[in-house]
């Protein structure tokens, strides 16, 4: 493997997509092969010059490739950037998609763990992308908190009242878990 191989690199799908096409066909027919438990242990290889020049691709593999022809197959770009185990707090932050103070903010606050190594925090990936999924969930399940059905025959000041008691209700809450 070179150098290059452990950089940042996106692919675009080309004008031709009739190789891709064959390539998603046959993921998905033994997609669908698996899902139905007629054929269990199914295995994915990458196959050289000479018939005994083969490889069994680990699962993470063939996951990675499925996910990738399938955006390409959707005429999507495919960025494949490899990370470390360990993270600075700016690849911490543009992971997160937030800025990198905030991510020092949820460090001292302990609600993100991290390594201090001099003076830079250091931060494992898996915890980053468990506090990312954890986030998620937070903010779905305060959207659904939010949620008022509205029926179009409901009076508009009525509906009003409605949202003002939920974003109370929303507000309360957030006050309590700061407290």
């Amino acid at each position: 493997m070179t150098a290059r191989a452990l950089e940042e690199r996106t692919f675009t799908p080309d004008e031709d997509r009739e190789s891709l096409a064959s390539v998603f066909s046959f993921l998905a027919a033994h997609e669908r092969l698996r899902d139905s438990g007629s054929t269990p242990n199914l295995s994915y290889a990458l196959v050289g010059i000479d018939e005994h020049d083969r490889i069994e691709l680990p699962a993470e593999v063939h996951q990675a490739l499925k996910q990738i022809v399938a955006a390409l197959m959707a005429g999507k770009a495919v960025t494949v950037a490899p990370h470390s185990m360990t993270l600075t707090s700016q690849q911490t932050a543009d992971l997160l998609g937030v800025s990198r103070p905030t991510v020092i903010r949820l460090i001292d606050k302990q609600e993100l763990p991290a390594e201090r190594v001099g003076t830079r925090h250091r931060l494992r990936l898996d915890d980053v992308l468990t506090y990312r999924e954890a986030r998620r969930k937070r903010q779905y399940d305060a959207l659904a908190a939010m949620e008022v059905d509205i029926d179009t025959e409901d009076d508009p000041a009525q509906v009003r009242e409605q949202l003002r008691e939920v974003r109370h209700l929303v507000a309360d809450r957030r006050r309590k878990a700061k407290g």
